[in-house]
């Protein structure tokens, strides 16, 4: 990833978070390690499409209903085969493969990382 995009996507994090710019690094967890919380990923999304002049659809950085139970693509705490499918679908620039090795469910916020967010940004402005 470029260092530009992750010092632009670093400053973003760090503002919309409220968190010290030495914590915002690519194998950061926007949950687990920032303290983010779902309402915030609406805000990255807007400082982004800002910080980088594009365009974020709802649901593109962030896909919604990922362990939807009535999908199939969840069972026993589990994300199935096809739900990681599904997931690599939807979240191209997230790290499926890492996940997939222990595919619980209480996992999924495991993939919502700075570097996932480079890789997104970096794809949109190609």
């Amino acid at each position: 990833m470029s260092e530009d995009v992750l010092e632009k996507v670093r400053e973003t994090l760090v503002d919309a978070l409220g968190v010290d710019d030495d914590e915002v690094t690519p194998e950061a967890s926007l949950i687990g390690d920032l303290g983010a919380e779902s309402i915030d990923f609406l805000d990255i999304s807007f400082r982004l499409e800002k910080a980088f002049d594009i365009k974020i659809p709802r649901g593109d950085l962030f896909p919604e209903n990922l362990a939807n139970a009535d999908s199939g693509f969840v069972e026993d705490g589990k994300v199935t085969a096809s739900g990681l499918d599904e997931l690599r679908t939807r979240m191209p620039h997230a790290d499926i493969d890492a996940f997939a090795a222990d595919p619980s469910v209480s996992r999924l916020s495991d993939l919502f990382t700075v570097g996932m967010i480079c890789k997104f940004v970096e794809a949109r402005i190609g």
